[in-house]
């Protein structure tokens, strides 16, 4: 297993046709690999638009088994290329029962695992309570040939638990593929601090635990069809800034705002033992003392 991990992330924006999304994003796959990268991670749901801006059935036709015909071709990309893929997709596990996944494809095409997204948002434009079961596989590190990767999906990066027990199952690197952005009429006011929340949690999540984390992020406004001629909505803008932490928190990429680009950085596994080394937060936990956190509050 290599030490030094080459990582590209994939920030691309989406048009309304699934299977240009999914050529595009191989194509993507194909240049970083090209360039050197060992492990690529795309964005949340890459295969569409972010179809739960609204409550719509006919959207479930977007989903599909795994394996299925998407995962089993990242899966042939991943084996040609040598490469661990960390995708994105919308499983259907059963009828009536859907996943917000991600799928994790060693280099020889082997399905080293995959994580249900486990914290669902129900908000303005972000109605995934309404597709998405919240995931019953827990958290995760899976055995790759770059080394142990670990995932969540974009909402569960808000949650500094979700990231310790990722990194708690042997995680050094965290996956997060995300599709987050503005709301247009708030980004002026709010638009820049919201930002900057995003990417402190982050690094904060790489500096508790000592890992590299990794986040890939769309870009583009997209409005949804359902408002089409009413003023609801306003759609999503997207705000890119796709990023890798290193285990001390600073970050060794940062993507733009606003066009597609592959966000590398060569990430030296050996940096997790010496950061922890130096600061050991996992080490001087209190574990005795944290029972209360299996609860909602504490009254």
């Amino acid at each position: 297993m290599a030490r030094i991990v080459n990582l590209a992330l994939l920030q691309s924006r989406a048009s309304a046709d699934p299977d240009d999304n999914f050529a595009r994003a191989l194509r993507q796959i194909e240049t970083a690999a090209a360039r050197g990268a060992h492990l690529v991670v795309t964005g949340e749901l890459f295969r569409s638009r972010y179809f739960c801006q609204t409550e719509d059935h006919g959207r479930f036709a977007l989903a599909e088994p795994i394996p299925g015909p998407s995962s089993e071709a990242l899966a042939a990309a991943a084996r040609r290329l040598g490469i661990v893929i960390v995708a994105s997709l919308f499983e259907r596990r059963a009828p009536g029962v859907y996943h917000n996944t991600a799928v994790v494809l060693d280099a020889d095409g082997a399905l080293a695992g995959r994580y249900r997204k486990m914290h669902i948002p129900d908000d303005p434009l972000y109605e995934e309570k309404f597709y998405f079961t919240p995931g019953d596989l827990g958290f995760q590190s899976f055995a790759t040939r770059a080394g142990a990767i670990g995932a969540m999906i974009c909402w569960d990066q808000w949650f500094p638990e979700a990231a310790r027990l990722t990194a708690l199952a042997g995680a050094a690197i965290i996956c997060v593929p995300t599709a987050i952005g503005w709301h247009p009429s708030e980004k002026a006011e709010w638009g820049e601090r919201q930002l900057d929340a995003w990417v402190t949690a982050q690094r904060a999540h790489a500096i508790a635990n000592g890992i590299f984390l990794a986040v890939p992020n769309r870009v583009g406004l997209e409005l949804d069809p359902a408002f089409a001629g009413t003023s609801a909505g306003g759609g999503i803008e997207f705000w890119g800034n796709s990023f890798i932490a290193a285990p001390d928190g600073r970050l060794l990429a940062r993507a733009g705002a606003g066009e597609e680009e592959i966000v590398f950085a060569a990430c030296d596994l050996d940096e997790v033992e010496r950061t922890r080394q130096h600061w050991p937060f996992l080490r001087d936990r209190r574990v005795d003392a944290y029972q209360d956190l299996t609860r909602r509050l504490r009254d």
